[in-house]
């Protein structure tokens, strides 16, 4: 920890960018206050335990682990102090209908080889988007994602400009893949990982075939005793670095004072800032703890903003272990077009939905009782939708009836634990703008400094970090926006 320096800093929100935030800044010696609205840290990736099982409300893959490396790292740190993280082989399946399934090898040889068995002469053609793909990766984790974005000019170095030629950054996703590959199911396969980036492929950037480098190349891991884990950990650094964590705190203003922030204010306490960092949502923030002349942007700014899908969750606890399914299953037996539209360009209730089950019992005997499977369904759905009981009711029949049909696998008449998740309760848990799940959509319009800044134009000394800002949604984006937006504070401090 560095020698302490007398200023106060009020984050706000424990998520991972508020967790990363904090430990950067009390590395740097501030007085670091943080306060969470809920009776634990960690946000979104905040866990559920009920008749012995373990659930993970939020986050489910770990996917880039280099960046968790990369931050414990810097505070001489290793996840593996932690946690033990365990490479998942096969990485996932996908089910595109009945007795109708792929699994996603961890090994290069292996993916290559599945791959030719689909699409005769694809091998050579992944090969070199791959290699793409890595680069895509290199530039854009080790230029971009470390730049606060706080105008175009932080773009316009020499270097930069040569590196990004390769980026794709015009190029549609969904007609990048579709030059190399035109099976079906290859063409799924490529297009999935995008799904997190909150828009459909042909909105998202080329470019975000880095994804597919992180997923197929760098794979994906499972950190034993679920994803709360990593909170656990950055919540353990930030306390031993001194970080004050103040939970069932729920931030009700932020006081300004010619044009600084003076005092964050709960229902219960005020506390003094010379610096105010939130990690909570960014147009609850903007909107609404703030007074109107220092809202960074307009409430029409906000609604024209292209968001991420909600979700709709259900965690199932069953008193039986389920054959042949995987820790991370895909289920595209339905039209992916058609759900892709319902949710971006006429935002509805799917149809025909497409969705994942994770089953973290099949890798985890901490997270189920004996005998028993943990089950996490998730169906992406358009935000800001009427959000009912008889509508969750609806979908859960839709879902059951699809995984038993698929997967062959009766399950309805073993659960033991059944609690729903939707768009009501992440406008209720963390004020989540439209009740969305991850955020701001990664489309071209709403890249790099087209995203909501991180610094307000109007109180000098507040910042934003986490995914509604730059770099953008997911867990690592998340663990750099803090890190990123610590520098920008230790700047302003600096100056």
């Amino acid at each position: 920890m560095g020698v302490k320096n007398q200023k106060n800093i009020v984050v706000i929100g424990s998520g991972f960018a508020s967790l990363s935030a904090a430990c950067f800044l009390a590395k740097e010696g501030y007085d670091v206050t943080m306060l969470e609205k809920n009776d634990q840290t960690g946000g979104r990736a905040r866990i559920w335990e009920h008749e012995g099982f373990k659930f993970d409300m939020g986050p489910s893959w770990y996917w880039m682990p280099d960046v968790f490396e990369n931050f414990f790292k810097q505070f001489g740190k290793k996840p593996s102090y932690y946690y033990q993280l365990k490479r998942l082989d096969p990485a996932y399946r996908i089910y595109f209908g009945k007795d109708d399934h792929l699994d996603v090898p961890a090994g290069r040889a292996q993916l290559y080889a599945l791959f030719e068995s689909i699409e005769p002469g694809s091998s050579k053609a992944l090969d070199e988007f791959l290699r793409q793909a890595e680069y895509k990766y290199e530039v854009g984790m080790g230029e971009y994602v470390f730049k606060p974005s706080n105008s175009m000019t932080e773009y316009l170095s020499v270097d930069l400009l040569k590196s990004s030629r390769g980026l794709q950054l015009l190029t549609g996703m969904d007609k990048h893949v579709r030059k190399y590959f035109s099976n079906p199911k290859l063409v799924q396969l490529l297009e999935f990982p995008v799904l997190f980036l909150g828009a459909a492929p042909k909105n998202i950037p080329a470019m975000y075939s880095l994804m597919n480098y992180a997923d197929l190349v760098l794979g994906t891991w499972y950190p034993m005793g679920g994803m709360n884990e990593i909170v656990k950990a950055m919540t353990s650094l930030a306390e031993e670095l001194g970080v004050k964590i103040i939970k069932n705190a729920e931030v009700t203003k932020i006081d300004v004072k010619d044009g600084k922030a003076r005092a964050v204010c709960t229902q219960s306490a005020v506390y003094d800032a010379d610096m105010v960092v939130s990690g909570a949502d960014y147009a609850h923030t903007d909107q609404h703890l703030l007074d109107k002349p220092f809202h960074n942007y307009s409430e029409k700014y906000w609604d024209s903003r292209t968001m991420s899908p909600s979700s709709l969750l259900f965690y199932i606890g069953l008193n039986k272990k389920v054959d042949g399914i995987r820790h991370h299953n895909l289920f595209f037996d339905e039209d992916f077009k058609q759900h892709s539209d319902e949710i971006y360009t006429h935002p509805q209730w799917p149809q025909k939905p497409l969705f994942y089950v994770c089953c973290p019992s099949k890798t985890d005997n901490t997270v189920a009782p004996e005998r028993c499977e943990n089950l996490f369904f998730l169906i992406p759905v358009a935000p800001d939708l009427e959000d009912t009981e008889a509508i969750r009711r609806q979908y859960f029949n839709l879902l059951m009836d699809r995984f038993e049909n698929i997967t062959g696998q009766s399950i309805r008449d073993n659960i033991v634990v059944n609690r729903s998740y939707a768009i009501d309760d992440f406008k209720a848990d963390y004020h989540a703008f439209k009740g969305n799940a991850y955020g701001l959509a990664n489309t071209l319009m709403q890249t790099a400094f087209l995203k909501p800044a991180m610094r307000n134009k109007k109180v000098k000394n507040m910042f934003y970090t986490g995914q509604l800002t730059v770099p953008g949604p997911g867990v690592p984006p998340a663990i750099i926006s803090g890190e990123v937006v610590a520098r920008e504070v230790v700047k302003y401090f600096g100056n």
